[in-house]
């Protein structure tokens, strides 16, 4: 087992990683900004980190620099959806052990924190616990997420998959709406902004397919306008990134208890 820090502004990110990253034998801290991360590493000392390389205030580099002077050899893996070569050649300048895309499957995540907990300064078995609380849910609650970050989609595909809901994903709106007329599933959790297809539009298309089920809408956006096309399109909750995911379980079990 290793101790993992996870360091990114969205807290999406954040709970999902430490979900999965648990159920995996790890112990591991979150923490939402650079001035946070360097208290709770100071803290607890983890074998190891998963920084964002993009966050406000203390990027990833600016915190890299920050914990080179507390700790000259802590193990960082560096995450980045948008890195300039620039700044991942700055990271690789201050020690980053490796570079973690957020297009990266979720197995090749989990395979790469597995594998720094093979340290020298002692063996630890990485083991994936059994099941035995992921409370079964009755069969045919489903849910389709649809998002174009893929890492998005995997972690809420594993963290709702773990609760025993069937849950299938798309990467945009023409692949969503291919697996709705193929299997129309009872709740839908659809990023607002994708290319393509924005969330409207597929919002849009699912009433004149007169889709049943009910639908949650994640956005970044505050537009006003948007989020109201958007409920009189027929979702059932518009819900701001990051999200929360306490709420979007309850959102969840109200769309099925309303169906």
């Amino acid at each position: 087992m290793a101790t993992i820090l996870v360091v990114d502004d969205e807290r999406v990110i954040c709970e999902l990683l430490k979900e999965v990253l648990s159920r995996h034998g790890h112990e591991v801290y979150t923490a939402l900004s650079g001035r946070q991360a360097l208290e709770t590493y100071t803290t607890h000392r983890p074998d190891a980190m998963i920084v964002d390389l993009r966050m406000p205030e203390m990027n990833g580099i600016e915190l890299l620099k920050q914990l080179r002077l507390v700790d000259p050899v802590a193990t960082v893996m560096m995450l980045t959806g948008q890195g300039t070569d620039e700044m991942e050649s700055q990271a690789r300048e201050l020690g980053v052990t490796d570079f973690l895309r957020k297009g990266l499957s979720l197995d090749a995540v989990v395979q790469s924190i597995n594998r720094l907990s093979h340290r020298p300064r002692g063996a630890r078995e990485v083991l994936l616990p059994p099941t035995q609380g992921s409370h079964k849910r009755p069969k045919g609650e489903s849910i389709l997420v649809v998002d174009d970050e893929r890492m998005i989609r995997d972690l809420l595909q594993e963290y709702f998959g773990i609760r025993g809901f069937q849950v299938r994903t798309a990467q945009d709106g023409a692949e969503a709406l291919a697996l709705v007329a193929d299997q129309p599933p009872q709740v839908i959790i659809l990023d607002m902004y994708m290319p393509g297809m924005s969330g409207v539009d597929v919002l849009a298309e699912l009433r004149v397919r007169q889709y049943k089920g009910k639908v949650i809408v994640l956005t970044a956006s505050q537009d006003e306008q948007l989020l109201q096309q958007s409920l009189n399109l027929g979702s059932v909750d518009v819900m701001s990134k990051p999200v929360d995911l306490e709420r979007l379980s309850l959102a969840i079990h109200v769309g099925l208890a309303l169906a």
